[in-house]
């Protein structure tokens, strides 16, 4: 998508009816379960996307009892865990429509964990989170933690106790990905918009990767294109991983969407927090389309370049080219902005994402082009149901690559941090159709850094 033609596509398809998208009903068939209530102590059907404040309120006020809870998405129920057994909180869980589970470990027992593991552990190629299903905290470790690292890890998992803790091993690197959905290229870069925003200001703007906001100041929407938008604010490594870049047109239209590929879109009502057991589709530029669960919440990962919290942990593939882009709800919930993991496409991995919630708070934006809803602002209900726009993820081209280099501050456009395979001057970033890493015209979505 040239400069030019952002305003004129985006214009139209804001104008116009989101595309139905006839797959995604059969890749996310429980996301449409409809809310019953069939009484106080028999357990309600829900969305997945509207766990999460009814978790939220139970947290609330159950106090120092509340331990965690899960989507349980086969049954379409949110399991409560508690500690203790006492009948009231049972009770008030069976009143909520949720399902009681009585676990070991408190969320307090849990986050004294969590400290330890960063306070002895923090070790490049590691990544924790809790696993409410199991109530232990699972922690990972790439093929990179050998010898005394590997000896480290394992002994402060064990010096936390029996069934506190469990530590396996990824056959992958946790890395940053870069490359792009709707790509975007800056200082050797290709990153991937994630999602459309206005700013504080009210200017037109998106959200990406931290770690791409600090390779470059300036992006383009085309290799070796000029700027069409600069990095106002980034943060990486650190308490997350996002970016706020504006857009240097302020008449460019922003609408809250995600191209899926095919002239396909999801339109983006909401933004939403993630639920562990949330079916979500992840969209980016090397890969296509991918679906997956989210597995953890407030995931600490220890990336070559630093140590990165509060992200989301899920099962979803991706690979370099995807940083950057779309994680979301078939139902139009943006949910994450893609930042990096282990393992690809073949073989599996793990993978994390910026929460969208915290980043637009963070930056001080609202999702989507004026008017359309922010952080945590439910008003705005989801337009037609967002189907797989079709298993359209094609086989990647395989010309991104692992980023080699450190990322840099957004001043020094030099790019260090960015290695990211090229695309030979594709465009894509906003055609329909336009050739983006082989995903037959998949351009807008996530995208984890890769190299020109």
């Amino acid at each position: 998508m040239s400069h030019k033609r952002i305003p004129k596509r985006k214009a139209a398809i804001a104008a116009g009816s989101v595309a139905a998208l006839g797959a995604a009903a059969l890749l996310l068939p429980n996301a449409n379960a409809s809310q019953t209530d069939s009484g106080d102590s028999t357990p309600r059907t829900f969305k997945s996307a509207d766990v999460s404040d009814l978790a939220s309120q139970l947290a609330s006020q159950l106090g120092d009892a509340f331990a965690g809870s899960y989507y349980n998405a086969d049954k379409q129920q949110l399991v409560i865990n508690v500690v203790g057994d006492d009948s009231n909180v049972i009770n008030q869980i069976r009143k909520a429509g949720a399902v009681p589970n009585q676990v070991q470990n408190s969320t307090s027992t849990l986050q004294a964990a969590a400290k330890t593991l960063k306070t002895d552990a923090t070790i490049p190629g590691t990544a924790w989170a809790v696993d409410p299903k199991t109530n232990e905290i699972r922690v990972t470790a790439d093929s990179t933690v050998k010898g005394t690292k590997w000896d480290t890890l394992t002994s402060t998992v064990k010096s936390l106790g029996s069934g506190v803790a469990t530590v396996k091993k990824s056959a992958g690197t946790f890395k940053t990905f870069v490359s792009g959905g709707d790509a975007i290229f800056g200082g050797g870069a290709r990153c991937s918009l994630g999602f459309n925003v206005t700013a504080g200001d009210g200017s037109p703007a998106f959200l990406t990767a931290g770690h791409c906001g600090v390779a470059a100041a300036a992006w383009s929407d085309s290799q070796d294109g000029q700027p069409i938008a600069t990095v106002d604010q980034a943060t990486f490594p650190g308490e997350g991983d996002f970016s706020l870049v504006k857009y240097d047109d302020p008449n460019t239209q922003a609408p809250s969407e995600v191209n899926v590929g095919n002239g396909q879109t999801v339109q983006i009502s909401q933004a939403a927090e993630a639920t562990v057991g949330q079916q979500v589709l992840r969209m980016g530029s090397t890969t296509g389309l991918n679906d997956g669960n989210v597995t953890g919440l407030d995931a600490t990962v220890n990336y070559p370049e630093g140590t990165v919290t509060g992200l989301i942990q899920t099962d979803v593939c991706a690979e370099p080219g995807d940083s950057g882009g779309s994680l979301f709800t078939q139902d139009g919930s943006a949910i994450g902005l893609t930042s990096g993991g282990s393992g690809d496409c073949t073989v599996g991995g793990e993978t994390f994402f910026q929460p969208v919630t915290t980043a637009l708070e963070a930056v001080g934006a609202t999702l989507g082009a004026g008017g359309a809803a922010g952080a945590g602002d439910e008003s705005a209900a989801p337009g037609d149901e967002a189907t797989d726009p079709a298993g359209e993820a094609t086989d990647p081209a395989g010309e991104a690559t692992d980023p080699a280099g450190e990322a840099t501050d957004p001043a020094d456009q030099s790019g260090g941090g960015a290695e990211q395979s090229g695309n030979d001057g594709a465009d894509q970033s906003g055609n329909a159709g336009a050739d983006q890493s082989g995903n037959d015209g998949a351009d807008d979505g996530s995208g984890l850094v890769s190299s020109n």
